[in-house]
């Protein structure tokens, strides 16, 4: 057993980070819940039942997390109105398109059912063991490996559903346009 050292939170920032952007679907939710977990870890001295911090911030984000959405449900559902919508930084990023397949891919695990986020946010984007992870969710292993393969089989799914997306069939209009009749056969004067 030792306390756990404050100064050592700085380490585990990205990891948490991109766990809490994958459990909750956006980037400010994200910020939100790492800063919330810091807050309550840093209240007060906290003792560690073993070597990895990793494990034990993870056990902290994952019951924050859930109490907020607790805490949500309690409260009545407003609706934001077109003034209230935060349009998107228009600053670009280095690679604009490895951001958007980012925010595609988390906002994918975010959709899962709870138990397989959980388990894809503590295997894939944590990197805790089998073990670490069962141990933090509280499920046997076996159970855990099972969660992890159906969860990656349904973000792999979706993501693959989206770029396989059919082009829209085009109108007579258009075909006219392109030089082409209503039967396929070209128009200007052959026959």
């Amino acid at each position: 057993m030792r306390t756990l050292d404050p100064q050592s939170l700085t380490k585990h920032v990205d990891r948490l980070y991109r766990a809490a952007w994958a459990l909750c679907g956006s980037r400010e939710d994200a910020e939100d819940l790492v800063q919330e977990t810091f807050a309550r870890v840093l209240s007060r001295p906290r003792v560690l039942h073993g070597d990895d911090e990793a494990y034990y911030l993870m056990r902290v984000l994952r019951n924050t997390f859930l109490t907020s959405l607790r805490t949500a449900s309690r409260r009545p559902v407003t609706v934001a109105t077109l003034e209230d919508v935060i349009t998107a930084d228009p600053r670009p990023t280095a690679r604009p398109d490895r951001a958007l397949e980012v925010q595609e891919i988390y906002s994918t695990i975010a959709e899962l059912p709870e138990d397989f986020r959980l388990a894809l946010v503590a295997v894939d984007v944590l990197g805790l063991s089998y073990r670490e992870a069962s141990r933090a969710l509280k499920v046997r292993e076996a159970t855990l490996t099972t969660r992890l393969f159906r969860a990656r089989k349904q973000v792999a799914g979706k993501l693959a559903d989206e770029q396989e997306q059919p082009p829209a069939p085009s109108s007579p209009q258009s075909r006219l346009r392109e030089g082409n009749g209503a039967d396929g056969v070209l128009s200007g004067g052959e026959s």
